[in-house]
């Protein structure tokens, strides 16, 4: 899972939030129109490509993005259709701002709730003075909270998703995990069962990765990308050790004060430890915006369990020697399992 993939959880569910309809009031209004906006704005990429006017450096971008696209449906099997076929320029650098917050004492994340898409733990908003507004509210009523910008989000093939402006800040590795992750969305989607999608559209994320770039040659590249996902886990298990630690905290029978304390020390702690990391990397590490911040309840709580189930899925697919369309008929055969039985088979221990 590559950085600009932490949130693809919560970009899947937006994106199913969006089409849900009205009838949730005018936060889902706002939505409707914001996709609706955004999908009057595509157009496909051949045609901008195409087009006398458009800058080189994105000609270029969006030439890997449609071989990429292509590899993506040719050599690993994922859907063959209009998503990542369309560019749109929404003008802002963000498409979406997500707001998560988390009460005071608690690294579990606040639940909203919507028709179809049921309950999500963010909410999402098209332009940022809106989610900064709601986020300053919550506060007001004594949750940690966390805004993010998102880059990019599925609607897991309920709309031809296009490639966004927000997305061509990113390398063209980066382009290609993110695309390949989302389509995995869009082949397959177990409703309530985070855990199982993210580790699965993981797994085809970095065997993609690494097939795109040995059939290109860049064994230097493979190199660094691994190295990266090396540092990205690494940070991954400092905030959930973090995350834990403050779930046994507030567990524990103390008063207010005596628990900010400790709260505030759990963090300064986390703040060290990452520090640390960052030296031994040379001052770069993932997460850098969130450590700029002030680390809060929130931060910890978006973060999603990513990585226990991947193991399993590698497992998987290394016993069908790799063969992609056998892979993923059996995620299809696990999806049919109650999650009990999928947890044991795919998230427990080998």
């Amino acid at each position: 899972m590559n950085l600009s993939s932490i949130n693809a959880t919560i970009r899947a569910a937006f994106g199913l939030a969006v089409i849900a309809g009205c009838s949730a009031g005018c936060y889902l209004l706002q939505s409707a129109q914001g996709q609706l906006a955004l999908m009057s704005k595509r157009e496909p990429i051949s045609r901008v490509i195409d087009r006398a006017s458009t800058p080189p450096s994105l000609r270029a971008q969006l030439e890997q993005v449609a071989a990429i696209r292509d590899y993506a449906s040719r050599s690993l099997g994922l859907p063959d259709n209009g998503s990542y076929r369309s560019y749109a320029d929404v003008g802002r650098r963000y498409v979406v701002w997500n707001v998560v917050a988390a009460p005071e004492f608690s690294v579990s994340a606040k639940d909203w709730c919507y028709p179809v898409v049921g309950c999500v733990a963010y909410r999402g908003y098209f332009v940022e003075d809106r989610a900064r507004r709601y986020a300053a509210g919550l506060r007001a009523r004594g949750f940690d909270v966390a805004v993010g910008g998102v880059a990019a989000y599925s609607t897991l093939g309920h709309f031809n998703d296009p490639v966004l402006n927000t997305m061509m800040g990113w390398n063209d590795v980066e382009l290609a995990a993110i695309i390949f992750h989302e389509l995995t969305h869009q082949l397959l989607y177990v409703a309530n069962d985070s855990s199982f999608n993210e580790a699965l559209a993981t797994t085809v994320e970095e065997e993609g990765v690494s097939r795109w770039l040995q059939s290109q040659g860049r064994a230097a590249d493979l190199a660094n990308h691994l190295t990266q996902q090396a540092h990205y886990i690494k940070v991954v298990e400092l905030l959930s050790a973090t995350r834990e630690e403050l779930r046994t905290l507030y567990a524990a029978p103390l008063a207010p004060q005596p628990m900010r304390d400790r709260k505030r020390a759990a963090f300064a702690s986390l703040r060290s430890s990452y520090a640390l990391l960052k030296a031994g990397w040379g001052g770069r590490a993932p997460f850098d915006a969130w450590f700029d911040e002030d680390l809060n309840n929130a931060h910890l709580a978006s973060i999603a369990t990513y990585f226990n189930c991947v193991p399993g899925f590698e497992r998987e697919l290394a016993a069908l020697g790799g063969d992609l369309t056998a892979f993923y008929a059996r995620a299809r055969e696990l999806a049919g399992l109650d999650q009990e039985k999928r947890d044991a088979i795919v998230c427990g221990a080998p």
